[in-house]
C-alpha cells in the first residue's frame, strides 16, 4: 500500500512524490533534469537562504537557485543548475564553495559562489529528501533527511558516505527525520529532530548523543548566538535554549504560538521568522522573546542577513523582501 510522504523540512506542505512503504515494490526512478529558466523565480516557493561572501543567495522548489549582489533588493536566477527536483537548504563554506540538498536526495555544489552548480549526488529509486546541510570546511561536510539519512562528505562532496545512526532512546530503530544541522563556534555539531530530540556530536561527527529539550514536538530549526548559547525551535512556536552545549535545554516563551521555520544569529541576539508571518527577536539570555506578525502572513520559511545585518526573508510565495 502506498502511502503521501508530505515534506516537513520547514513545517510546509511540500508534497514530495508517492514512495513504497516497507515491504512494497520501490517506484521506478525518475529522470534527474536541469532547472527551467524561468521569466521570473523570484515568486516561487524559497525554503533555504545563505551568503557566500556578500552575495545572498536563495534555494528552493523545482531546482530554483537565486543570487542577490545588492545585498537582497533584487534577484536573479543561477545560471545552470542541473536539477530541477525541489531544494530544501543551501550552505557556503566561503564566498565560493556552497552545496544545495533536496528531494530525491540530491546534493549540488558550486566553486563560483552559486552561479554555476554541478550535481554530487541523486537517489532517484525512492525518494527520502535531505532537510539540511552544513561544512565545517571547504572538504567536510554533512547532509541530513528523512527517517536519519545522515551522509558526511570529507573530500567536498566528491564522494559521500552514509552515517548509520543508533536508535534514539526508546526506539528499536534509527528513524527520526533530521530537519536542521549546525554548529557552534568551537565545532560541536547539532541536528534538530522529532519529539523534541536534538542530535549532537562533539567529535567532528565520529559519534552522535540524543538530547532531549523537555518538548516533544518537531524542530525544523537552530542557531547558535554569538555567546555560545544553542537555540532550537519548531512546531507551534515552541522555543528552547541550552548554555552548556547542549547538555540541558530551557524552554524560553517565542512569543508566539506560530510554528518556527529558520532562526540565524544577529549580532548579541537571535531572529526567527515562520509561518502566519511571524518574525521573533530576543537577545541570547532572554526567558522571552519579542513576537511580531508581518501584515500580509506570509508563510515564512527562511531569512539570510544583509551585510548592514537587515533580514532578508523569504516565504512560500517566493521573495518577501528586506525589511
Amino acid at each position: 500500500m502506498k502511502t503521501k510522504l508530505i515534506g516537513i523540512a520547514v513545517s510546509l506542505c511540500i508534497a514530495f512524490s508517492s514512495v513504497a512503504s516497507a515491504g512494497d515494490a520501490p517506484p521506478a526512478a525518475i529522470e534527474v533534469a536541469p532547472a527551467h529558466a524561468w521569466r521570473d523565480a523570484t515568486h516561487h516557493m524559497l525554503l533555504g537562504a545563505a551568503r557566500a561572501g556578500v552575495r545572498l543567495v536563495a534555494v528552493g522548489t523545482h531546482g530554483i537557485v537565486l543570487l542577490s549582489d545588492d545585498d537582497g533588493k533584487t534577484f536573479r536566477q543561477a545560471r545552470t543548475v542541473p536539477v530541477s527536483a525541489t531544494l530544501s537548504d543551501v550552505f557556503f563554506a566561503d564566498a565560493s564553495h556552497g552545496w544545495a540538498v533536496g528531494q530525491w536526495g540530491v546534493i549540488i555544489a558550486t566553486d563560483d559562489g552559486g552561479e554555476t552548480w554541478k550535481l554530487q549526488r541523486a537517489d532517484t529509486s525512492t525518494d527520502q529528501p535531505l532537510f539540511s546541510v552544513h561544512f565545517a570546511d571547504a572538504r567536510h561536510g554533512w547532509a541530513v533527511g528523512l527517517w536519519s539519512l545522515m551522509l558526511e562528505t570529507d573530500d567536498a562532496g566528491a564522494h559521500w558516505r552514509t552515517i548509520k545512526l543508533r536508535p534514539a532512546p526508546g526506539a528499536t530503530k534509527a528513524d527520526r527525520n533530521l530537519f536542521k544541522i549546525f554548529a557552534s563556534a568551537h565545532g560541536t555539531l547539532f541536528v534538530t529532530s522529532e519529539q523534541g530530540l536534538v542530535l549532537r556530536s562533539r567529535d567532528g561527527g565520529s559519534t552522535w548523543d540524543y538530547t532531549q529539550t523537555g518538548g516533544k514536538g518537531s524542530l525544523w530549526a537552530g542557531t547558535v548566538a554569538s555567546d555560545g548559547t544553542v537555540f532550537v525551535g519548531g512546531l507551534l512556536g515552541h522555543l528552547y535554549a541550552s548554555r552548556d552545549d547542549g547538555e540541558t535545554w530551557a524552554k524560553v516563551d517565542s512569543g508566539t504560538t506560530s510554528s518556527i521555520t529558520a532562526l540565524i544569529a544577529n549580532g548579541a541576539g537571535v531572529l526567527g521568522v515562520g509561518l502566519d508571518g511571524t518574525e521573533i527577536t530576543g537577545l541570547a539570555d532572554a526567558e522571552r522573546f519579542a513576537a511580531t506578525h508581518r501584515q500580509g502572513r506570509e508563510a515564512l520559511t527562511a531569512v539570510a542577513l544583509s551585510q548592514t545585518h537587515v533580514p532578508v526573508l523569504f516565504s512560500k510565495d517566493g521573495v518577501v523582501g528586506r525589511e
